[in-house]
């Protein structure tokens, strides 16, 4: 009896995160938008997923755009759907793709948030030698010194860490690997954290960070304890992880100029996925030319 619908998105998913090695992350927006575009599939009442033709997709996007979503959101749907048909003409499924040369709606582009040097600085001032207050802490100077996403600092080990290189072994995302240089702030105060670690992780728990239970933290926990801490330091606006991987890029371009050297601390695969922390440069300089310009603060008076 052939696969139904369903099953076929199952095992796609399995393919995802065992044979192509993505993370759970990556595979729970996938599987988000599948089953998402199966509801669809029912509503038209196709039986197999080798009837979905072209103008369905198009009908899908002009639905899901009628209900709020953004281009880019609509973009990683495509992208979803695309790469499940390319598995399923693989399996022998189907013959054909129905999203290619589907465009999703365009959007405004918008540029990534980040916290200025003196935020950031007072955003890490956090006291107290408790446990929780040590790991957060660190958790926070990694993320700053490295430009780390959340997948990769919540899959880190303790071992991951060369205190005597200054460097962290990272897993990014396609199971890519790099190694990212480590400041000195953070790695003091991920020896802080080790040092209250020991006292109630288990035995045989590799994760660098871990929560009151004793296991790898879940990224909630670490979303929470960033909101928690934003708050708490005055910090205007919800600060989350990605912030703190922007204000790494966008601080360390302003002082460089180095894009590669970004490109590559980042572990992007395309030069132009970095490239819009130069926007974020230019806005800087624009803002200090308007300000601090005669002629540009006359232009605006006219």
């Amino acid at each position: 009896m052939a696969p139904t619908r369903a099953e076929w998105i199952e095992r796609f998913l399995n393919h995802l995160l065992h044979q192509r090695r993505l993370s759970t992350h990556t595979v729970t927006n996938y599987r988000r938008d599948l089953h998402r575009l199966n509801e669809f599939a029912d509503h038209r009442h196709l039986a197999e997923w080798k009837q979905l033709d072209a103008s369905h997709v198009r009908s899908y996007v002009a639905w899901r755009h009628r209900n709020g979503l953004d281009g880019r959101t609509l973009q990683r749907e495509l992208s979803a759907l695309r790469s499940f048909f390319n598995y399923l003409i693989g399996e022998g499924a189907t013959e054909h793709n129905p999203g290619v040369d589907i465009p999703a709606p365009k959007s405004e582009k918008r540029l990534p948030s980040n916290l200025n040097v003196d935020q950031t600085a007072r955003l890490l001032e956090i006291a107290g030698d408790d446990p929780l207050t040590l790991r957060d802490k660190a958790i926070m100077e990694l993320f700053y010194s490295s430009g780390l996403r959340l997948a990769e600092l919540l899959s880190l080990d303790i071992d991951s860490i060369d205190a005597r290189d200054a460097t962290v072994q990272v897993t990014g995302k396609g199971a890519k690997s790099r190694v990212v240089p480590v400041g000195r702030m953070a790695l003091a105060a991920i020896d802080l954290w080790l040092k209250a670690r020991a006292t109630f992780a288990p035995p045989d728990e590799k994760a660098l960070f871990i929560g009151r239970n004793g296991r790898r933290l879940s990224p909630r926990s670490v979303q929470q304890r960033l909101r928690h801490w934003s708050i708490l330091q005055g910090i205007d606006g919800t600060v989350h992880p990605h912030m703190l991987r922007h204000s790494f890029a966008s601080h360390l371009l302003e002082s460089s100029g180095d894009l590669r050297a970004v490109q590559e601390l980042l572990g992007h695969s395309d030069i132009a996925t970095t490239q819009v922390y130069t926007h974020l440069d230019f806005q800087h300089l624009a803002k200090v030319y308007d300000q601090a310009h005669p002629r540009a603060t006359r232009r605006r008076k006219e």
